[in-house]
């Protein structure tokens, strides 16, 4: 029997609405309008998608956004000024700095100078430490998508076997911390793989729940999960161009031939992407609410 989709397109949809009535609520009762300000360094085109697709989403949901585009040889000063001034923005709520940055530019010089409670995107050091923690924070959108898909799906994560691939600061660190917590959508028993782990194999066929984040296409094959496992594939790898010159995307799981034996998956695209700029969404709207004292 075919795995079960678990699309981030549908979850993602549900979780906005939530956020566009609560945004709705705020302007109506506080007139408060949650402001988001994205920077972008140079003129990298998947970055500027990306930032694009942010400011879309934003607008949709009434979400105040500024976007402020610079030349790839902008000064380091420059861009730290531009984040100073934004930190003292009442207006200003969430701060996100699209990486990666010029190689001139100290990427985490830039981002321990954005306030840690305008920090989004959750990579502030400060926010880092209160994950892992357990402390309330902002978590990093990516990691916090992929519980969200989890829960809404109705999959158990206690007492589950977890196994991450992948050990970036962005996803597979913060996740695994996530999924090892006291906390619902945590108390799993964790294993995380990297370049270096000598089987890997033995590890992923253990997986209840198999989180692959490694940036290598159809890297995960059938013989290589379990009979039944919840795969989430994070990965996204463009593998050719079609005809009409539209990237053809493939995650870092081979789909079609795990499709049958997993119990569940995620498809690319269409599955923990949409829940990405989701997340940051709501960081944004509840960035707005802490700075009001607003609580809930």
């Amino acid at each position: 029997m075919p795995a079960t989709i678990i699309s981030g397109i549908e979850t993602a949809k549900a979780i906005r609405e939530e956020i566009g009535i609560e945004v709705r609520r705020l302007k109506q009762e506080y007139n408060i309008i949650p402001g988001l300000v994205t920077i972008l360094v140079g003129d990298d085109p998947a970055s500027q998608s990306y930032v694009a697709a942010k400011n879309r989403t934003a607008e949709a949901l009434g979400i105040f956004s500024e976007q402020v585009t610079l030349p790839a040889i902008t000064a380091e000063v420059d861009v730290l000024r531009i984040i100073d001034e934004a930190n003292r923005n009442p207006a200003i709520h969430g701060i996100l700095v699209q990486l990666p940055l010029p190689r001139h530019i100290n990427e985490t010089k830039v981002l321990f100078t954005i306030d840690p409670d305008k920090d989004v995107d959750g990579f502030h050091p400060v926010n880092v430490g209160k994950m892992l923690l357990g402390e309330q924070c902002f978590l990093p959108c990516t990691p916090n998508g992929i519980l969200e898909l989890l829960r809404r799906s109705g999959v158990e994560t206690s007492g589950a076997e977890v196994v991450v691939i992948g050990r970036s600061n962005i996803v597979g660190k913060p996740v695994a911390s996530l999924m090892l917590q006291k906390r619902e959508g945590g108390n799993a028993t964790v294993t995380v793989c990297h370049t270096r782990t000598r089987d890997m194999g033995f590890h992923t066929r253990r997986a209840d729940i198999l989180i692959v984040a490694a940036g290598v296409a159809r890297m995960i094959k059938a013989d290589q999960i379990k009979e039944g496992a919840v795969i989430i594939d994070v990965g996204i790898n463009r593998v050719g161009q079609a005809a009409n010159g539209k990237a053809i995307l493939a995650g870092d799981v081979d789909f079609n031939d795990v499709v049958g034996k997993a119990g569940a998956i995620t498809p690319v695209p269409g599955g923990v992407g949409p829940m990405t700029i989701t997340m940051l969404m709501q960081n944004t709207l509840q960035a707005a609410k802490r700075a009001a004292r607003i609580d809930g």
